[in-house]
């Protein structure tokens, strides 16, 4: 009959090794959980798609709009 020293050992290791199983486990949901949005259905990852480069043309009319929102919004600032 094993004697007490050994019994609390024994519990000890099963204890230790339960401690790692549960730590595995935690492990694979949090990896698990960032593919998904938490409902369990996954993310859809995005391809990145490369963008057409801007005309010369293109890019003066933006900056053109863009200068005249600003001076718009300034404007309606002074005014106050």
């Amino acid at each position: 009959m094993p004697n007490l020293s050994q019994i609390v050992r024994q519990l000890r290791i099963q204890r230790d090794q339960a401690q790692k199983e549960v730590e595995r486990l935690n492990a694979a949901l949090t990896a698990l959980g960032n593919l998904g949005n938490g409902n369990g259905r996954l993310r859809r990852v995005r391809t990145v798609s490369k963008r057409k480069p801007l005309s010369a043309a293109a890019r003066k009319r933006i900056a053109a709009a863009q200068r005249a929102r600003w001076a718009k919004w300034k404007a309606a600032r002074r005014s106050k």
